[in-house]
């Protein structure tokens, strides 16, 4: 087995934390990186491994983030774009919307930032994604925040279709360079989700009906095998996966031009002032 460095955000709990133990006990390096600095450094040193802080509401975070990777890491053979999460209404100091700020704009701000050190390492790059991104998501890129009309499904379902889009983006874009790019849904999973959110995301994981969910390990196991995997041969570049085998996109998945646009009107909203 060939050892990995392999970055996973949003590790302080969920499939993240889980996907980190699992990994670490296959044998490879892993980095954790949380939200909160008391759960994020008890899951490290559970684990016996190197940890970094960062909350993606902050965008200087991140940009703080990538910088602490790119002098600790000589390495980065597989960024876990895993942190996310469905909220409230709520605009960031930033200017976006909270929802499509953790799960889309700050992993691409992360991703682009150490992206030289990605293609030197011939990196994976894994999205966090959800099937909701069929249900909810009607991207309009010169609308992402929604601020014409929101709603927590919509938020929360414009986002995952974004992890979907960047992925494909990714892969035109860099394949020929030696970068993968892979998303996935990890399934419903009895997790601490929508704690922070409203509407029947938080209904469904805080209530009797949670418990018709999955575990832990079994969502952590997707990520696990993606990360542990080997492009082409484990996965498809460019692919979306459910329970390990390729999922049902929504029509505007496979968008070319959605993608791009998606991924210029992005550049354009992190560009510094």
């Amino acid at each position: 087995m060939t050892t990995k460095t392999i970055v996973i955000t949003g590790a302080s709990d969920g499939i993240g934390a889980g996907a980190a133990r699992q990994l670490t006990d296959i044998g490879h390096n892993v980095v954790v990186v949380g939200r909160s600095p008391e759960k994020t450094q008890e899951v490290a040193t559970d684990l016996g491994v190197p940890f970094h802080v960062a909350d993606f509401a902050h965008l200087d975070q991140v940009r703080t983030l990538a910088q602490e990777l790119l002098d600790a890491y000589p390495r980065i053979d597989v960024l876990a774009n895993n942190a996310g999460g469905t909220f409230t209404q709520k605009f960031t100091e930033d200017h976006h919307d909270l929802t499509m700020q953790v799960n889309h704009l700050a992993p691409f701000l992360l991703t682009t930032l150490v992206m030289d050190r990605l293609i030197e390492s011939n990196a994976s790059v894994i999205q966090t994604s959800s099937i909701a991104h069929r249900a909810w998501g009607n991207i309009d890129v010169d609308d992402l925040s929604n601020k014409r009309k929101w709603s927590a499904q919509k938020s929360y379902g414009d986002a995952k279709l974004a992890n979907v889009l960047f992925t494909k983006e990714l892969d035109r874009r860099y394949r020929d360079q030696g970068l993968s790019a892979v998303s996935f849904h990890p399934g419903a999973i009895a997790t601490n989700f929508a704690s922070e959110g409203s509407g029947p995301f938080r209904f469904a994981y805080h209530s009797l009906f949670s418990k018709l969910f999955e575990g832990v390990d079994a969502g952590a196991s997707r990520l696990t095998w993606l990360a542990d995997g080997e492009p082409g041969v484990t996965w498809e570049r460019g692919g979306y996966y459910a329970k390990n085998a390729p999922g049902k996109l929504h029509d505007r998945a496979d968008d070319p031009e959605l993608a791009s646009a998606l991924w210029d009107r992005s550049e354009q909203l992190l560009a510094p002032a």
